[in-house]
């Protein structure tokens, strides 16, 4: 996705990104010790393409996807903490920008 096709934020796409990582996140811990082999790796593929569909694409989520094949990281909440890094990001610049002109505004080039 380019920027200009950044989905909007909407409150349940903020709310079903939040319930994706903190499930993904859930799941990884409590499969942990049993440890499965590949069980970790399907979950961080799919929560990685769910991620990307909800919010869009973001440089963050690109080291999180890496860091939980590491064998130890894949028990931390990586996923809900680049959730909440991302979300926040897009908000503050979405307040940075100014609002798009209405109909009858003149735009300066």
């Amino acid at each position: 996705m380019s920027p200009a096709n950044v989905p909007v934020l909407t409150r349940s796409r903020i709310y079903s990104a939040y319930g994706v990582a903190v499930a993904t996140d859930l799941l990884q811990f409590a499969l942990g010790p049993l440890g499965w082999t590949g069980a970790d790796e399907l979950l961080d593929v799919i929560a990685a393409a769910i991620e990307f569909r909800l919010l869009g694409f973001h440089p963050l989520l690109l080291p999180t996807f890496l860091i939980e094949f590491l064998p130890i990281t894949d028990m931390l909440p990586t996923w809900t903490g680049c959730v909440a890094l991302v979300v926040s990001a897009r908000k503050a610049r979405a307040a940075d920008e100014p609002p798009p002109p209405g109909p009858g505004q003149v735009i300066d080039v």
